[in-house]
Parts: structure tokens; sequence; C-alpha cells
């Protein structure tokens, strides 16, 4: 089986997103862009993340043909491939549904830096304008918001695309989004956050460049 490793890493990480809460059901999608060849590997469409094993995770090349594996990759497909196209700094994206950062998504409201982890993605988390998933109009708006600076955007109606260089530091991005854009929402119930400058976030970025975060485990 091409890239077992990357495939099997995935179904593990769909399987942890499920049990964070950061999706439900078959919600979402991961992808790994594999180094060196003109190949990713993405989570299939229609399969519940609880019975996903790595063989369900095809291969697709980078005009999303399928060259390995039998199920059909995730409706999301052209989106992973255009900011693939577009960062070559980008080497795995996690696309959740989570609760929070989706609410935001839904409000069409960027998270500010109400929190430094917000630094995760970058001085504050963008919002992608709004087009129907899986279309190219949807794939153009995502790279236009995450530009070469971002590391998560929020997709308008829809929720969270987090970036990294490996599909854990993609999936750390998602995770930490998720909870700023909780403790954002939080702190709106009660009173007016007090923001973080851009250059203190400038800072903080600085020292992330460093920060460890650890693979997806079963359980």
């Amino acid at each position: 089986m091409l890239y077992a490793k990357e495939r099997a890493e995935i179904a593990d990480c769909c399987r942890a997103m499920l049990r964070a809460g950061l999706t439900t059901g078959s919600g979402g999608n991961i992808s790994a862009r594999i180094p060196g060849e003109e190949h990713l590997c993405i989570s299939p469409t229609g399969i519940l993340y609880e019975r996903m094993q790595a063989a369900d995770v095809p291969v697709v090349d980078m005009s999303g043909r399928t060259v390995d594996g039998v199920m059909l990759p995730s409706s999301e497909a052209p989106m992973h491939l255009a900011v693939y196209a577009q960062r070559s700094d980008v080497r795995a994206i996690v696309h959740t549904h989570s609760p929070y950062a989706a609410t935001f998504a839904c409000l069409r409201e960027e998270i500010p830096a109400v929190h430094y982890l917000i630094g995760f993605a970058g001085t504050h988390v963008p919002v992608a304008q709004y087009a129907t998933y899986g279309t190219p109009e949807l794939a153009e708006h995502a790279v236009r918001a995450l530009g070469t600076e971002f590391q998560a955007i929020l997709l308008a109606n829809h929720g969270l695309l987090a970036v990294g260089p490996t599909i854990e530091r993609a999936y750390a991005v998602a995770e930490e989004i998720e909870l700023v854009a909780r403790i954002h929402y939080q702190a709106r119930t009660i009173g007016q956050p007090v923001i973080l400058d851009d250059a203190e976030m400038k800072r903080i970025i600085g020292k992330f460049h460093s920060y460890g975060v650890q693979p997806c485990e079963e359980e």
C-alpha cells in the first residue's frame, strides 16, 4: 500500500478529531502532501471516522486523480489541492466543523487575539468569503484568506481550515484555535475582551517556532 504511514496517520487523526469534538460523524477532512512527490493522501468521503482504516484513505495526484485506494476522496479535495499549489510550506491540512470556530464562521467574524494561543494561526484568524462546499470558488476564497502568513482561517458559514508542515502541527493548530474561539465566545458573553496588539502577537509567534506538539494517537 502506498504511503501506509501517512494514510494511517490521517485515519488516526480523523478519529482523534471526532473524540475531541472538533467534528461529528464524517464531517471535515484531513490531508497530507507527500514530500518529494506530486501526491497527497486525503480522507475519503462518506465514511464514519470511527470505522476508517488506513486503506480507506485514498491517494490522489495534484490534479485530483486517484492513484491508489478504492474510496472516493473528500469532496473538499479541490480546496486542499489549491492550498498546496499556493503554499509550498504547507504539508498537511486539517478542516474541522468545530462548534465554537464554526459559530464565528457563521457570524462571519474573524477571531481576534483575545488569547496568546491565537499565535498558532497568526495575529488573528481571518474569514474566507462564503462559497458552496467542494467548489472551485471555495478553494479560491480559502487560498486568498490564508495568504502567505496565516496557519488557520474560518470558512464563512462552514468551519475552520488549519494548515501546517505536518499533520501533527495542523491538528494542533485546529485544536488550539477551537479553544481560543471558545474563550472568545465566553468572554463576549460577560464583557468586552481585551485584545493583544500585533506587536505582542509577533513576539509570541516567534516563540512558537520551537513549540513542540505530539502526534495523534489511538486511545
